[in-house]
């Protein structure tokens, strides 16, 4: 039987990405994604449960996502759940959980120079009305 691992995230990264090189020349980023659902409570008031998310981007993935992606931004991240296991002096053995992205983009709309250009003199074609 084939198994699968495969994650699929929408949120809001919380700080900006953090570019590294390692000393084999390899590029890594870690980005942090929020997520986060409304719900309401038994005495009927919204909550909110908002969950943090480590991403890693490996190669000219992690080189694309540290030039444009900005904190606050909202994206669709795509990889494979992994849990890694370190040890910290006087601290002991520390599991964490990540996400190894294969894919991602932003779904915010970037702001250009020309984002209002006149379809016809007086008209502008991405007004919503």
């Amino acid at each position: 039987m084939n198994c699968l691992n495969r994650i699929q995230l929408i949120g809001h990264l919380g700080k900006e990405p953090e570019l590294k090189t390692l000393l084999s020349g390899q590029q890594v980023t870690t980005l942090k994604l929020a997520t986060s659902e409304s719900f309401k409570d038994k005495e009927g008031k919204w909550q909110q449960n908002t969950q943090w998310h480590t991403l890693i981007l490996w190669g000219k993935t992690a080189e694309y996502a540290a030039q444009h992606f900005r904190k606050g931004e909202k994206v669709y991240a795509e990889g494979k759940l992994q849990y890694r296991t370190y040890t910290i002096p006087e601290q002991g053995r520390k599991t964490v959980a990540e996400i190894q992205v294969d894919h991602i983009f932003s779904l915010e709309k970037k702001k250009t120079g020309n984002d209002l250009i006149p379809s016809k003199e007086g008209e502008f074609s991405d007004l919503p009305w």
